[in-house]
């Protein structure tokens, strides 16, 4: 393997372990809703327990509900992903750098929160985005990696399609 795909390949784990350690220490050091401002009027850090989706979709459902929504749609879009993944190692051809990269973005970071929703059922979120009134919903690492996984992907298939 090439020292580019063991790179990618490494990502993922890395991103795990980032999003792990960061949740963990959060858990560990800051209170329930405590606020710590960073950057005044953008950015906080603070605690927040996910027990639901993106903008905390499902949270208020019935345990078994959420759980094998959540726990189900998330497995089966993280193995979904991994294939995809694995075939772009196997077959470079079939997807541009970026179309990788994104997708070990995406992977990494759904294994994230796959992993804390199946052992915890929860994710902690702790990164909060704000300006005057408006908050954007409180995030964590393997969100980020998610969410800009998915933008390069889309950008990548757009310049794809312009090119072809």
């Amino acid at each position: 393997m090439n020292k580019a795909r063991l790179a990618l390949v490494g990502l993922i784990p890395g991103l795990f372990a980032l999003d792990w350690i960061t949740k963990r220490w959060i858990e560990g050091n800051v209170s329930f809703w405590d606020t710590h401002v960073v950057i005044p009027g953008f950015f906080s850090i603070v605690h927040a327990q996910n027990r639901g989706a993106a903008f905390s979709i499902l949270a208020d459902a019935p345990d078994a509900v959420r759980g094998l929504v959540l726990i189900g749609m998330s497995g089966m879009v993280t193995l979904a992903v991994a294939w995809m993944f694995r075939s772009s190692l196997v077959k470079p051809e079939t997807y541009t750098a970026a179309g990788r990269l994104a997708l070990a973005l995406v992977l990494g970071g759904a294994l994230g929160n796959l992993y804390d929703r199946i052992l915890r059922g929860s994710v902690t979120d702790f990164l909060l985005l704000y300006w005057r009134d408006y908050q954007f919903p409180a995030f964590n690492v393997a969100d980020s990696a998610i969410s800009v996984g998915a933008v390069l992907l889309l950008i990548d298939m757009w310049r794809q399609k312009e090119t072809a």
